[in-house]
Formats: C-alpha cells, sequence, structure tokens
C-alpha cells in the first residue's frame, strides 16, 4: 500500500499584476509545505514569465507517511481527517522571488500563495493531477497573481489513514 502524498509542481504563469511589472523580480522559485513538518523549494529558481508564457519546474518530491518512520505526518493527517474546522489542511505553495547574483543585499521575498486542500482530495475522492491552482498575492489575498500547474497525489494514504480513523 502506497503510504505517501506525491507532489509535482510542474509550471508558473503570471497574469499581469505588480508582480508582472516589478524589475526587481526577477528570478522565481516555489516552495511546497505541509504543516510545519516538510517544506520543500524547487532547485531551481527560474526567470519571471512574461506575457502568458510559463516557466517549467518538472519538480516532485514524496512526503512518506507510513505508520513506523513518520508517525507525526501521519496524526498531522488523521487530525484533518477528524477536526473539520482544522484551518491548515491544505499543501500550501508559496512563490518566491530569488534575489538576482549582483543584488545579495536583496531578501528572498514571498510574492504569492496557493492551497491544495487535503481535506478537499479526501472529500471529492479524487487526486489533484496537472491542474491550475489559483496563485494569490501576498500583499493581497484577493488578488489572483497566476496560476501554478501541480499535482497532489494523497487520496490513497488519506484512505489508509482513514480507515485507522475508524478503528477509534
Amino acid at each position: 500500500e502506497v503510504e505517501k502524498i506525491r507532489i509535482k509542481i510542474t509550471s508558473l504563469g503570471l497574469t499581469e499584476s505588480r508582480i508582472t511589472s516589478d524589475d526587481t523580480i526577477q528570478q522565481l522559485f516555489v516552495e511546497c509545505r505541509l504543516n510545519n513538518f516538510l517544506a520543500e523549494e524547487t532547485p531551481l529558481s527560474l526567470p519571471k514569465p512574461t506575457g502568458g508564457q510559463r516557466i517549467h519546474y518538472n519538480y516532485s518530491t514524496v512526503i512518506n507517511v507510513d505508520k513506523e518512520d513518520n508517525h507525526a505526518e501521519r496524526e498531522y493527517l488523521k487530525s484533518i481527517l477528524l477536526k473539520p474546522d482544522l484551518p491548515a489542511d491544505s499543501i500550501k505553495f508559496t512563490v518566491v522571488s530569488d534575489p538576482p547574483e549582483d543584488e545579495q543585499d536583496l531578501e528572498c521575498e514571498d510574492i504569492g500563495f496557493a492551497y491544495v486542500s487535503l481535506k478537499e482530495i479526501f472529500q471529492k475522492q479524487r487526486d489533484i493531477i496537472e491542474q491550475d491552482i489559483d496563485v494569490f498575492d501576498s500583499q493581497d489575498a484577493s488578488a489572483v497573481i497566476g496560476k501554478l500547474t501541480v499535482t497532489v497525489e494523497a487520496l490513497q494514504a488519506l484512505r489508509s489513514v482513514h480507515k485507522e480513523c475508524r478503528n477509534y
């Protein structure tokens, strides 16, 4: 039985916004985070896409949630399924501006956030495969600044955790 969550960050496209017009934002990478257990980032930062183009990361990572070695992650998944009002039920993707080599005094800056709800994957009984999700502006959560194409395969792991919950 596959006790893992597979995450793939395929590509990113930006819509016209403060991000596209800001010349200090040149290189972008993407971080994905599961609660406080895991933060992974694309090894490459890529030049900011312009005018309807996309940048392709094709980056995959796997979060193991088996009982033996990854108890904390598993308990967290259980809590998502058992506590309907838990706010942190999503995998969070952060688009980060990587300062250019010659501007090392600039910090990495979070410019946008995107979310995939694990609870929703379980409710709909459907993984997210190569789906475009909205990236929201870090300075204005109602503004969409782009689309991130991601895959989150978590359904089998969630089903397995859910079986365990029923034994409580």
